[in-house]
């Protein structure tokens, strides 16, 4: 069964082609790391696939819903993500209670994920005050709690120190195994190799390959991510 399926996907702005034309269907399990150089449009696709963004041609489909979102079905995490003016603890309650999850269960739930990301002890700490790392931390665990089926993760560690690098990543592996489909932009060849298993290569906003990340690093298939690789592209 296929989470997502892109129809030959387009969007553009003031006469500019960011996304050209791509399709490709995104399976259920595998980790799916989406690799460019900058400007390559990596942001850009993650957003037209959360719905954030509307194509301007071509085709976004769950499921056979013809593009509509099913409440809960996916999350996405950003690179700086928004922390409200309120606790850790209730950062993670008011995702719940937007979901409609029961007064008595939200707190527990809400405690219970903390914990697995490592914040327990910061629950009661404004959450506008916690580092960049903890910050992200929690943003995890605020998309954790809901039980996405599909996580998107836009450059989910940039700007953090290599122990926060660490972290955020174990937390990821964690997210993968307990069921939710990965799909990750990332700058770190080092991280795709770490946490992908396939890699959807973009240039100039088009999609030049598809590869097992293994395969990927060690024959690429294009010109393109042959100089990524070494780090040629900008």
């Amino acid at each position: 069964m296929l989470p997502l399926e892109l129809k030959d996907v387009c969007y553009r702005v003031n006469g500019k082609t960011i996304i050209d034309r791509i399709s490709c269907a995104i399976t259920a399990g595998p980790r799916t790391v989406i690799l460019g150089p900058n400007g390559a449009g990596k942001s850009v696709l993650m957003r037209l696939c959360h719905g954030l963004l509307t194509p301007t041609a071509g085709a976004i489909v769950w499921r056979g819903t013809n593009g509509t979102r099913r409440p809960r079905q996916q999350a996405m995490v950003f690179q700086r993500p928004v922390m409200l003016r309120r606790s850790a603890l209730a950062n993670v309650v008011y995702g719940l209670k937007l979901a409609e999850v029961s007064r008595t269960e939200r707190e527990l739930r809400a405690r219970d994920v903390l914990e697995a990301v490592g914040l327990a002890d910061r629950a009661g700490r404004p959450a506008r005050v916690l580092s960049g790392g903890e910050q992200q931390r929690l943003a995890l665990a605020r998309a954790w709690v809901l039980g996405p089926e599909v996580l998107f993760l836009d450059e989910p560690t940039a700007n953090l120190d290599p122990g926060a690098v660490r972290e955020i990543e174990s937390i990821i592996g964690a997210i993968h195994a307990s069921g939710t489909k990965i799909i990750m932009t990332t700058h770190s060849l080092g991280q795709a190799r770490r946490l992908g298993d396939e890699i959807l290569f973009l240039y100039e906003g088009r999609l030049v390959e598809r590869s097992p990340v293994d395969r990927f690093f060690a024959q690429p298939a294009s010109p393109e991510a042959a100089a990524f690789i070494r780090s040629e592209l900008p």
